[in-house]
């Protein structure tokens, strides 16, 4: 969704990858070069290019080094509304703005992010829409303030507003994150409030305050254009200086200083959560700002203490003490200054002052031994993989460019980055440790369910936090007319006229190849060289499906005890030997599937499956994992029961499949039957279901087909087929009257909405169809009639969605939002009514923009190693040809109008449908009977 809130740190800087300018382009064995050209315009405008035509695609990231800490104190949250007020209309581009254009271009979607330090904005476009991208963002830019009035401006409040709701106020722990920032920055200090702001700052902002934020940070010198992909860098240089060249440069922006907060004291903060159902401590430490150089060794610290079974804190908290599930440690650096945060979660009524203890005594036990060199090589190679996996997409290589551009003054900075990651030693890390952490004060929050204050820290004061009362009609109204009179920019030429297409680029259909292995797991791959990767995944059939429905969890902690050692290995030992590799190997169930997913470099791809096979044929067994798991288990089942959205999630698959149906069942089980299951039933279950007749092996990467097929040699001896039959559930009868569910959650700021049926399995000659059907109504983003009339129209939420979900068993139809509680009817009324009228107001215009998307986003198809990944899994698990990507195109083209009615009312009729809300049932649950379904069903 736009708008996620995000800070793009320096932790992709690890690896043996040179950023260069082309003129001083280095090429070694051991070293990816990454070239990039940099220029300035006249006017400030830094634009960086970097090309890679190994797909038909471009991505264009402008970027304003303007966040939240730029703004004035009783205006927070401006940075981040502003974010969301330049997707809207422009002067040029018109009402929809960026958005439509997206559609239209076949684009991943106009997104954009805010962070304390920057604000950017970004898509994916086939290339032959580069120059129609370039003129949108400069209309951005240049040419956008003077569409904002004030009904725009009240509308962009709410949406916003609903977005705190849904990631704040309404979430476990959601308000954290403030209490620390209130604590840690004096009042003055530009870090003291969120980023994402108050209710009450966002409601008094007016359209001045709007345009002086506008007219001071949103000009050409303080900004970073990148255009990373398949493009001519000479015809884009002539583009950039037609559309953006003309702009004017605005004041001079002096730069903040580093400003890292002194602490005098060590300061205890609790707060009873009402959605949190665990305790939950975390403690922050003040540190340093990006780039500094004892910031490297604080990340190496952090993922010692803390990742993996030979963790000091794993092995206290999680291992010894048996006070919490995990515990999780990060360094953050932004601009000014940094922390270092501990996050753990208790079990159920475990009390924060034993955690606390065991933190101290962790700390010691690190103290006492150190780190080694063995450690500290381990955790770089890791690092290592993750960057190269950021540089998969050309996306992801232009937020890096940008982010070293506008931090450390020089896209190439990495080379600097590198040296430092590396020349980090074992006395560094033990150093920083002592001049940041050891002794030294910091922030305490104990954040505990509601009626629960005995738990907390002693010594620990109540935090200060406004929540938001449910009040009905508390809300302005707006209307938005259907145009707005403004005056117009100048320009030097018509910048009313969008730019023509390029070139129509071919979709890149990989070649695939595929063979049998005699033991019959049914291998299919694509080789791919870009990077040194090799991802891959083992999917056995079976998952939940063939789970006891008495005893629902066996899958999903067999899945989880599988990297729990090996015949010869130990689960440290496992993990360290996996570490040391640089490579991630997960062993996950699923609905319908157990699957090994495996990613890693492609010089350690041997030694990777040699580990594959160790945890596929040769389990441990270990019965302490085994009740260590349950009890992590157990509690998370216990804190999703108060997480409204993993509520509807639940309840919703329980109305649509029935009670009697496995699918019906959440994966990781219940409290009683986590509890109930012994280690023979997970040998049981590996005995009798996992075998190779099941299993498809797929992978892709930097890895010939002859070497996979000698890398499976060891499995496909070892691992001897079985027959597996997977139980055939009835399915429920179809809804023949709609109906509604209420689950309450007192006070909840949100009513989460689930509204749907069972529809047909993806196999089904209509699903496709069904989902071009479905692109206007709520699969098109903001080209969708839901997005368009709840979000934009009324302000009612922060994001909707439709879609059918289908594997080869029948999935559901639904829609799925978060919408404001006081409004929680008149968004279903509205919900309803598109629906009834979709069928009949689907227009010319629509298939044209469903066309030209579906048609034109297949450029993007095969651009990432996990969208290739993605395309070798729906080739495998359905039977399809390996150019299905082409063959749907022909169904694109033959779609009608008088088909998308016909599919619409199969599909879409709002009188067959269960509608489920899950929220505050005092305020809302009786509203809901004017929607003529008759009384709401209460489920608790």
């Amino acid at each position: 969704m736009k708008s996620t809130i995000i800070k793009i740190t320096a932790a992709l800087f690890l690896s043996a990858v040179v950023f260069s300018c082309q003129k001083e382009k280095k090429e070694t064995e051991n070293e990816l070069s990454v070239d990039f050209e940099k220029f300035t315009l006249d006017n400030g405008l830094d634009v960086i290019f970097h090309t890679d035509h190994s797909d038909p695609v471009v991505s264009v990231a402008l970027t304003f080094h303007v966040g939240s800490a730029r703004e004035k104190e009783g205006r927070t949250g401006f940075a981040h509304l502003f974010e969301h007020l330049l997707f809207l209309e422009s002067e040029n581009l018109g009402k929809g703005g960026l958005d439509k254009l997206s559609s239209r271009v076949g684009g991943s979607g106009a997104n954009g992010s805010t962070s304390r330090d920057r604000t950017n904005y970004y898509q994916t476009v086939p290339n032959d829409a580069l120059e129609k991208m370039l003129w949108a963002e400069a209309d951005k830019l240049g040419f956008f303030i003077n569409t904002v009035t004030d009904e725009v401006l009240a509308k962009e409040k709410q949406v916003v507003k609903n977005e705190k709701r849904q990631s704040v106020d309404n979430n476990p722990y959601g308000h954290t994150n403030y209490v620390i920032g209130k604590s840690l920055y004096p009042t003055e200090h530009p870090y003291n409030w969120q980023v994402i702001g108050s209710l009450e700052d966002l409601q008094n902002a007016t359209l001045e305050d709007v345009k002086e934020f506008y007219r001071k940070w949103y000009v050409p010198n303080n900004a970073t254009l990148v255009v990373a992909g398949d493009f001519d860098t000479t015809q884009a240089k002539e583009w950039v200086e037609k559309y953006f060249g003309e702009i004017k440069r605005g004041k001079e922006i002096t730069r903040l200083s580093k400003n890292i907060p002194v602490l005098n004291e060590t300061k205890k903060l609790y707060y009873e959560d009402n959605f949190a159902r665990l305790p939950q401590l975390r403690l922050t430490w003040p540190t340093v700002e990006n780039y500094n150089d004892d910031s490297y060794a604080l990340d190496v610290l952090a993922e010692y203490l803390s990742e993996g079974k030979k963790a000091p804190f794993y092995k206290v908290l999680v291992e010894e003490k048996e006070l919490a599930p995990n515990v999780f440690m990060f360094n953050s650096t932004s601009e000014l200054s940094g922390e270092f945060s501990l996050i753990t979660r208790a079990y159920p009524g475990k009390n924060l002052n034993d955690v606390q203890a065991a933190v101290n005594e962790a700390f010691l036990k690190f103290e006492n031994e150190g780190i080694s060199e063995q450690d500290l090589n381990r955790i770089k190679i890791g690092i290592e993989t993750q960057f190269y996996n950021g540089l998969s997409s050309v996306l992801g290589k232009a937020f890096q460019l940008a982010q070293y551009n506008i931090f450390a003054d020089d896209p190439g900075f990495i080379n600097k980055d590198i040296k430092n990651i590396l020349a980090v030693t074992t006395d560094d890390v033990k150093r920083v440790y002592e001049k940041y952490i050891k002794g030294k004060n910091h922030i305490v929050t104990s954040f505990v369910p509601r009626g629960q204050s005995e738990l907390i820290v002693e010594g620990s004061e109540m935090a200060e936090v406004v929540e938001e009362k449910i009040v009905q009609g508390a809300e302005d109204e707006f209307v938005l007319p259907e145009s707005t009179e403004y005056e117009k920019t100048p320009s030097n030429f018509d910048r009313s006229q969008e730019p023509p297409y390029g070139k129509s680029p071919e979709t890149k259909v990989p070649v695939v190849w595929n063979e049998t292995l005699n033991n019959g797991i049914d291998v299919f791959g694509i080789v791919n060289d870009e990077l040194p990767l090799v991802q891959f995944n083992l999917k056995i059939k079976g998952g939940l499906l063939l789970d006891n429905p008495e005893k629902v969890g066996v899958a999903n902690l067999l899945a989880d005890m599988m990297t729990k050692g090996t015949k010869n290995k130990t689960t440290e030992e496992l993990e360290e030997a996996i570490n040391e590799l640089g490579a991630t190997i997960n062993v996950n169930a699923r609905s319908q599937s157990i699957e090994i997913f495996g990613n890693t470099l492609a010089r350690n791809y041997d030694k990777t499956m040699a580990l594959v096979k160790e945890i596929l044929l040769e389990p441990r067994w270990d019965e302490k994992e085994l009740e260590l798991l349950k009890q992590q288990t157990i509690s998370g089942i216990i804190q999703s029961q108060a997480s409204p959205n993993a509520i509807a999630n639940n309840k919703f698959s329980e109305l649509v499949y029935g009670k009697d149906h496995i699918l019906s069942h959440n994966i990781s089980g219940t409290e009683s039957s986590v509890q109930s299951i012994t280690m023979d039933d997970l040998k049981a279950y590996y005995d009798n279901n996992l075998s190779p007749s099941m299993a498809n092996f797929y992978i892709v990467g930097d890895i010939a087909q002859g070497n996979v097929i000698t890398s499976l040699k060891d499995i496909e001896t070892s691992w001897e087929s079985k027959e597996v039959n997977i139980p055939e559930y009835s399915l429920p009868e179809a809804v023949s009257s709609s109906k509604i569910y209420f689950y309450d959650v007192p006070n909840a700021k949100q009513s989460v909405l689930r509204i749907g049926h069972l529809s047909m399995p993806i196999t089904d000659e209509e699903y496709y169809p069904a989902t071009v059907m479905n692109y206007i109504l709520g699969g098109g983003g903001f080209a969708s009639r839901l997005t368009q009339e709840l979000r934009e129209g009324k302000g009612y939420t922060y994001g909707i969605r439709s879609g059918f979900n289908g594997t080869d068993i029948s999935g559901t139809f639904g829609i799925f939002s978060g919408v404001r509680s006081n409004i929680t009817y008149e968004a279903i009324a509205l919900i309803k009514d598109i629906m009834e009228k979709y069928p009949d107001t689907f227009t010319d215009k629509d298939l044209e923009t469903t066309k030209g998307f579906l048609l034109k986003s297949n450029a993007r198809a095969f651009e990432t190693l996990g969208a290739k990944l993605n395309a070798l899994q729906n080739i495998g698990d359905y039977n399809w040809d390996s150019d299905y990507v082409k063959q749907r195109e022909a169904i694109v083209n033959a779609m009608t109008i008088d088909e998308i009615k016909r599919l619409a009312s199969a599909y879409v009729n709002p009188d067959k449908m269960i509608y489920l809300v899950v929220g505050d049932a005092a305020t809302q649950l009786d509203r809901l009977k004017a929607l003529g379904y008759g009384d709401p069903i209460r489920l608790n």
